[in-house]
């Protein structure tokens, strides 16, 4: 008997997945979406059927991720929103829904960070970096999870954290502390919206090449040393979040909730002992 795959095996693989990891029809808000995580993916979700809202204080940079996604072919438009502003965040929901028709899957993707030892953090840094990281983020799911109640439908809440919830890293106080709490409030909202079938989870990844590590990695001292703490001796790339981040959006994950995933390369799972 032949163990080759048939035209109804390929069928068959082509259904299961779609099943599992189909997203079409599916409306998506990605914050932080002009940024080298966010746009991956938005880009991810896009190819995979969603149709997109690219949200982002940079309203240049939403708009031009948008029209890229839309000159391939896909659903995609741009909004500005400023997580550090009530007012802005409704607006945001409000155009989202109005564009989209309502709101099944939200990547809070957005942050800001400044390195600065404790002792240096000025009282304008805190404030703006547990704005935008935390509050923004907690005020965003509010509204969307609200719709999403309202729409009957469930739906997905992804929360992008980071390594900092779970290694210490001086000069990073408070966007690691407010990456912490993210982890945290992942588990309390999975708990409450569990019975509207709203799935909330955490993807803390690590050591990715964007702009925010640029500096870090420009040095080769601390490349050194960043590249010394990872099994995988490197950074990540944008575009190996996608994977896991398809995975927490789709039907297949309709029995995880209330987890942090970290994507980090092997960094959490320890080190060698030895240059």
């Amino acid at each position: 008997m032949s163990a080759r795959p048939t035209g109804r095996n390929e069928v068959a693989a082509r259904g299961l997945l779609q099943r599992l990891f189909g997203l079409e029809g599916k409306a998506t808000l990605v914050t932080g979406a002009a940024g080298g995580i966010g746009r991956a993916l938005a880009t991810g979700l896009a190819e995979a059927g969603a149709a997109i809202a690219l949200a982002d204080i940079d309203e240049t940079g939403a708009e031009a991720a948008a029209a890229d996604l839309v000159r391939r072919g896909f659903s995609a438009m741009a909004v500005k929103v400023n997580l550090a502003d009530l007012r802005s965040i409704t607006r945001m929901v409000a155009k989202v829904v109005r564009g989209l028709g309502r709101i099944d899957i939200l990547v809070n993707c957005a942050a800001v960070n400044r390195r600065q030892p404790v002792v240096e953090v000025d009282p304008e840094t805190f404030d703006r970096i547990v704005a935008v990281n935390f509050r923004g983020l907690y005020q965003v799911s509010q509204q969307v999870a609200s719709r999403m109640i309202a729409q009957g439908r469930g739906g997905k809440i992804i929360h992008i954290g980071s390594i900092n919830s779970r290694v210490g890293l001086a000069g990073v106080s408070v966007y690691g502390g407010m990456k912490a709490a993210i982890s945290q409030v992942t588990m309390v909202m999975a708990i409450e919206w569990a019975r509207h079938n709203i799935q909330v989870n955490c993807i803390a990844p690590g050591f990715m090449r964007t702009p925010l590590i640029a500096p870090l990695l420009s040095d080769r001292k601390k490349a050194r040393w960043i590249r010394g703490r990872i099994a995988m001796e490197r950074p990540g790339e944008p575009q190996e979040l996608v994977g896991i981040t398809l995975l927490l959006a789709s039907p297949a994950s309709s029995y995880i909730t209330g987890q942090t995933y970290y994507v980090d390369g092997g960094m959490t799972a320890g080190g060698r002992p030895w240059p």
